[in-house]
């Protein structure tokens, strides 16, 4: 019984772990260390020829996720069973912990508005920087907010909705495998210099994502039927295949236009978003991450029930 009872606690506690302290210092950071690897595995693959960079980075995907799938499943078998439960359960979430990361995104995003109100536009790039990797230099205050909401909507699935569902779905190694996938493509997944070295691993991430990005966008979209007829409109204006999802529900939820200049708009006849609508676009994304954390406990708790 220590490992069904370890595995139906695991999550609960992870969530608190996130709620109470957020993220581990980069030195203890299991996601930080992965960066650390894979940025100078992808930089050294990207000089490669097409052919030869795209195999390696397939294989060093494999391997990775082979490699931390096997080890977290090791620990679920071997190292669980072999705890009293409650020792059990704190070891699960501790390691799960890391895979997700609400309160981090909820703080910066937040922190991106408090910029703005009380220090000013640059202040606020400043802040915005610190999330998106495109140039926030040119942005005025609309499209600050609009990128600000764009990254928790698509954050809300990629860092918290994603890695509870694998983890619901295949336990602690179906959270790591996620975590690792993502990263890569963080890291590895542009176009450009990393085209064929990072195509595996944009493809990979594009696959394992595509349920949790439209469970997140059901997950903040209100339950309104014109709502939901427009939200495939929106969705496929986006060129990412699941990114659209959570960004065109949130736009949706909002009443508000997002988009990014020169790539797409979503909603696009609705004005842009102001002050109220971050704070709004914040309790919406924190209502849907409870939702997908309860979600997440009842079916750990039903797969791992001794029925």
């Amino acid at each position: 019984m220590n490992h069904p009872v370890a595995l139906a606690l695991a999550l609960p506690l992870a969530w608190g772990l996130d709620a109470w302290f957020g993220e581990p210092p980069n030195r203890w950071h299991p996601v930080a260390w992965l960066g650390r690897v894979l940025g100078p595995w992808g930089r050294c693959a990207s000089a490669w020829r097409p052919v030869a960079a795209f195999v390696g980075g397939a294989l060093a995907w494999c391997a990775g996720v082979a490699a931390l799938g096997a080890a977290a499943a090791w620990v679920e078998a071997v190292v669980l069973h072999a705890l009293p439960w409650p020792a059990a359960a704190v070891l699960l979430a501790l390691l799960l912990k890391p895979c997700f990361a609400w309160r981090m995104l909820r703080d910066e995003v937040g922190a991106v508005e408090t910029a703005l109100v009380q220090q000013g536009l640059p202040a606020a790039r400043g802040r915005l920087a610190r999330l998106v990797s495109r140039d926030v230099q040119g942005l005025d205050e609309g499209a600050v907010r609009e990128t600000a909401i764009e990254t928790l909507a698509e954050n809300l699935s990629d860092s918290v909705v994603a890695p509870l569902a694998w983890f619901a779905l295949l336990g602690l190694p179906g959270a790591v495998a996620y975590r690792f996938a993502n990263t890569a493509d963080a890291m590895w997944g542009y176009r450009g210099r990393y085209e064929w070295a990072g195509k595996w691993a944009a493809r990979a991430d594009d696959l394992l994502s595509w349920a949790p990005a439209r469970l997140t966008a059901a997950l903040l979209l209100p339950r309104r039927a014109a709502a939901w007829r427009a939200l495939p409109v929106e969705a496929a204006r986006t060129p990412s295949p699941n990114g659209g999802w959570p960004m065109g529900a949130m736009a949706l939820r909002l009443g508000v236009g997002l988009g990014k200049p020169g790539v797409y708009r979503l909603n696009p006849a609705a004005p842009a978003p102001g002050a109220a609508d971050l704070r709004r676009a914040l309790r919406g994304a924190g209502t849907a991450a409870w939702a997908a954390a309860g979600l997440a406990t009842l079916a750990v708790a039903l797969r791992s029930a001794p029925w």
